[in-house]
């Protein structure tokens, strides 16, 4: 068993979002908090967002032969035998993370956990934006968590650390870096969240053409996968990252990258580990519910000014005027922002 005096079990199992919001809060938590450990608990691939932070162990609680989820029972004994946990931050407040605490809090370790927003989700829901101050963010809900532990959180979060075999990797296969490398992530989970499929082809078009530029297109999911590999064929300099690199060595390159565009999605939160600057196009969602990014001076947020905004927090497939105006934008607006932003790191680069 791994003993430490203060040692915290930090639950949140998913998704991929959400758990990249925590690593700023927990590594500014670390940092502050040297003496203490943390363990966190999530699925297998998100433990690559934790490289470097000295004092925290991840913990899969996904089974390394069959890669299917472990129960909660097989979790907390895990737990139980490898560390002595005095104190337990549930930051996912679903089954699973109630369970586990409430088998912890059975053996008197105090448990904290993250407090309900669903009445001011949806008061902004019913009134939209207008007419209601910003939620609290998610950055901010995870500190009050490990604030009410106790926990200092002094200092401030820019970039996680390099992962010098990731970044290796990374060379081996794109190799140096020649002229403009651009991310872009055009997908989300739900049609709400995402604009049409023939704006992003044509911004991706426009940057393609571009003799000194790469374009490097980022994504999930067997569809998205295979989607993106066939929109590299249609174009020189484009290439498809989706389902090739581990989660790794996608931040060591979004580390080298320019810039990128991607959609209110995980993927502009893995950016803001890395300190890369964004176009960040907001649909149905809106960053009053709280889901914005860590550091506002990295991200140009584009969004169309309605009245119905939000309709959703998480994303949804539905418009209740079945037009979609939220997503109407076009490549020329989107690549002018994307220049705007291209222009902005390339005077500040050159400055320093």
């Amino acid at each position: 068993m791994d003993k430490c005096a203060n040692t915290y079990l930090v639950l949140r199992f998913s998704s991929l979002g959400n758990v990249a919001m925590l690593v700023p809060v927990l590594y500014v938590a670390a940092q502050s908090n040297p003496e203490a450990r943390f363990v966190v608990v999530a699925r297998k691939r998100l433990g690559d967002m934790f490289y470097g932070i000295k004092n925290v162990t991840f913990l899969s609680v996904e089974n390394s032969d069959s890669g299917k989820t472990e129960s909660v029972w097989k979790v907390f004994r895990r737990l139980e035998n490898e560390f002595d946990i005095s104190g337990v931050l549930d930051l996912q407040r679903n089954v699973k993370s109630r369970l586990l605490s409430v088998l912890f809090g059975s053996l008197g370790v105090k448990v904290w956990t993250i407090g309900r927003n669903r009445s001011a989700e949806h008061r902004l829901l019913r009134k939209g934006y207008s007419e209601c101050a910003p939620l609290r963010s998610e950055f901010d809900r995870y500190a009050e968590v490990f604030s009410s532990a106790g926990l200092r959180l002094n200092g401030d979060f820019y970039s996680l650390p390099v992962n010098a075999e990731a970044a290796q990797n990374m060379r081996l296969r794109y190799g140096a870096k020649l002229g403009s490398w651009i991310g872009v992530a055009p997908f989300a989970k739900s049609k709400t969240n995402m604009l049409p499929y023939r704006i992003s082809k044509e911004v991706i078009a426009h940057f393609a053409a571009k003799s000194d530029a790469r374009i490097f297109l980022f994504g999930a999911g067997r569809v998205e996968c295979d989607m993106l590999r066939q929109w590299a064929e249609l174009y020189d300099n484009v290439e498809s990252v989706a389902g090739v690199l581990e989660l790794s060595e996608e931040l060591e390159l979004m580390r080298s990258l320019d810039f990128m565009l991607c959609m209110d999605s995980a993927n502009r939160h893995l950016a803001s580990l890395v300190g890369l600057k964004c176009v960040t196009v907001w649909c149905g969602t809106h960053p009053y519910a709280g889901f914005g990014g860590w550091n506002k001076e990295n991200e140009r947020v584009m969004q169309q000014p309605l009245s119905c905004r939000p309709c959703t927090i998480h994303g949804r497939n539905k418009c209740k005027y079945r037009n979609f105006l939220c997503r109407q934008f076009t490549s020329a607006e989107i690549i002018n922002e994307c220049l705007k932003l291209n222009c902005d790191t390339q005077y500040q680069a050159q400055s320093h």
